[in-house]
């Protein structure tokens, strides 16, 4: 599934192509994705793209007729071609540009959503109770270690959790956690605040990094321009079970967490 590293670098990379730009036509070859595609979102014909944002997962098209909300699912992405290139199986909606290209989502799961809001999008039912976003000062030390009072559930699971903070999916959960040498098991109301410090700035650190070189590289994810992402090689114990740490040499370990695996090292991790 695409984290957020990953939708970032989607963004940036449409960015150019769509920002400032007329879209003169939407082309729906299947409506039926995660939610439908509704027909209002015929009404981004005619009209510039002013922003190209994003909110968690969630990539932002403002126009001034309204917004396009665009989730790439667990296997959705976006490729600029020109007009004309080939169609697709799974080539489910086209943005057409006055420029001649195309913003086109590819969706074999069809888990994603490209919907349509005339209202604020920040306040639309799928975003507005999202949690912060954990590259800006609003998440720090300070307000995990007081959401997590009384929690029982794991470390993991707690910031995996999209209303305490957006986009710390399983692969950059996994590998904060080693960063701060937290075990994924631990009870987040047990978290020391000192703790908790040492972890956001792993989540920033280990975020930006993977922002910075084209997100993972993971089974549908490929960037724009059709190239693979390159932060995989450097993950320290996610999808490495059985591996050596690179740290201590301890075998990592692998269990399941909330129906999905965690890779730890549980010499390390304590």
């Amino acid at each position: 599934m695409p984290e957020l590293p990953e939708v970032e670098t989607t963004r940036r990379g449409i960015k150019p192509y769509i920002d400032k730009q007329i879209v003169s036509e939407i082309i729906v070859r299947q409506p039926k994705l995660r939610w439908p595609v509704p027909p209002e979102i015929h009404q981004m014909e005619g009209q510039l793209v002013e922003s190209v944002t994003r909110r968690g997962k969630y990539i932002l098209l403002e126009t001034n007729t309204g917004t396009a909300l665009i989730h790439l699912g667990m296997s959705g992405s976006l490729r600029v071609v020109e007009v004309g290139a080939e169609v697709e199986k799974h080539d489910h909606v086209d943005i057409v540009l006055k420029t001649n290209k195309v913003v086109r989502l590819r969706d074999p799961r069809r888990f994603g959503a490209f919907l349509w809001t005339t209202q604020n999008p920040l306040k639309h039912k799928l975003i507005r109770s999202l949690g912060p976003e954990p590259l800006t000062y609003e998440f720090n030390a300070d307000y995990l270690f007081l959401a997590s009072r009384g929690r029982s559930m794991s470390i993991k699971q707690f910031i995996m959790n999209g209303h305490m903070v957006v986009g710390v999916g399983n692969i950059y959960a996994c590998e904060s956690l080693f960063m701060s040498k937290i075990s994924p098991k631990w009870s987040a109301g047990k978290v020391s605040k000192a703790r908790y410090q040492r972890l956001v700035d792993e989540i920033k650190t280990v975020l930006t990094n993977a922002i910075e070189q084209g997100g993972t590289t993971l089974q549908d994810f490929l960037q724009v321009e059709g190239s693979p992402g390159y932060f995989k090689q450097e993950l320290n114990v996610y999808g490495r079970a059985g591996e050596p740490c690179f740290t201590c040499k301890a075998p990592i370990k692998q269990i399941n967490q909330g129906q999905r695996s965690t890779f730890y090292c549980a010499k390390c991790q304590k």
